[in-house]
């Protein structure tokens, strides 16, 4: 019972560190940010989600729900918060929206197939999450902090799309394009490197 007792605390010790890492090298791709042509520069494109899918897969949905989270507390440390963490909340939100449904897909049968089914819908469901997030949360507060009318916002996005007219248009030509994009390549770069990467985060 003993040993039984000390090996699951040896492996429990070691995903607790695997999720460290992770977490820490999410924290530094979130420094590497660029905006799209198609929405305004405030929504900046990273590759932090990288790491945590990459955990998600290897060590299950849980691990990667507490990656996402240490990233974003890391994060909120680092940099501080503008929103009073209603930002950070509703980031780590769309950000489990993306790996949840792909770890718990995933985690039925390990296949590349699986994979790419799992990532396709996490995507979907993160595009979801973040038109909602941003139409009846994020741009709101962002409203009254920056002291702008949400419509600034809306005139930020007219300016490269004239489709866009008001904030449901906002968040249906910029919010959800964006979430898609984000999601099919950094799910394409996932796709690339995790049967590289697993042997070392199953060791």
């Amino acid at each position: 019972m003993k040993s039984e007792i000390s090996v699951n605390q040896r492996g429990n010790a070691k995903v607790i560190a695997k999720v460290g890492v992770l977490s820490a090298v999410a924290t530094l791709l979130m420094l590497f940010d660029f905006p799209l042509w198609f929405a305004p520069n405030f929504y900046q494109l990273d590759f932090s989600e990288v790491p945590v899918l990459l955990g998600t897969f290897a060590l299950g949905p849980a691990a990667g729900v507490a990656t996402e989270l240490v990233k974003i507390l890391i994060n909120f440390v680092l940099n501080g918060t503008d929103t009073g963490g209603i930002g950070e909340l509703a980031n780590f939100i769309i950000g489990c929206s993306f790996i949840i449904p792909a770890g718990l897909i995933y985690k039925q049968n390990k296949s590349f197939k699986t994979a790419i089914i799992g990532l396709l819908a996490g995507t979907l469901a993160m595009a979801v999450a973040g038109a909602f997030m941003n139409y009846y949360l994020l741009l709101p507060i962002y409203s009254k902090v920056y002291g702008a009318p949400v419509q600034a916002f809306v005139q930020m996005g007219s300016a490269l799309n004239p489709a866009i007219t008001d904030l449901k248009t906002f968040v249906l030509y910029a919010v959800v394009p964006f979430n898609l994009f984000k999601g099919i390549v950094v799910s394409s770069m996932v796709l690339l490197i995790y049967k590289r990467i697993s042997p070392v985060l199953h060791r």
